[in-house]
């Protein structure tokens, strides 16, 4: 009898338990100076607090979570250079998310992300 308590008692406690993220990513952009906002991104189900979550981890599906397969958006950008490199680190359906890419400025770097670091 005492086991079976033992098991429901776990059962109970893990159905308790918030859910985890399949996904969690920190994405940054930072300047020159290393100053710029940075963002978590959740995917199963989208959270964290990047501002476009659940269309980001729709396009972070659409290429597997890897980030040097994002397709670019059409989007005219200025011509001006403050150079910007996006990081994103954390993990995709438990495989390890390691991107540093710079970018020619905000705009580009949004562009040539499909809008993930759009932030």
């Amino acid at each position: 009898m005492a086991l079976s308590s033992v098991a429901a008692l776990a059962t109970m406690i893990a159905m308790a338990a918030p859910a985890h993220a399949d996904t969690s990513i920190t994405l940054s952009l930072r300047d020159e100076a290393g100053q710029g906002p940075s963002v978590t991104l959740e995917c199963s189900p989208p959270g964290g607090t990047h501002p476009h979550a659940e269309s980001a981890c729709r396009t972070l599906t659409a290429v597997h979570g890897d980030f040097g397969k994002l397709p670019t958006k059409q989007r005219l950008c200025p011509m001006i250079y403050a150079p910007v490199t996006a990081t994103a680190l954390g993990h995709w359906h438990a495989r390890p998310v390691v991107f540093h890419q710079t970018y020619p400025n905000r705009c580009v770097a949004s562009a040539q992300t499909a809008n993930v670091f759009d932030f």
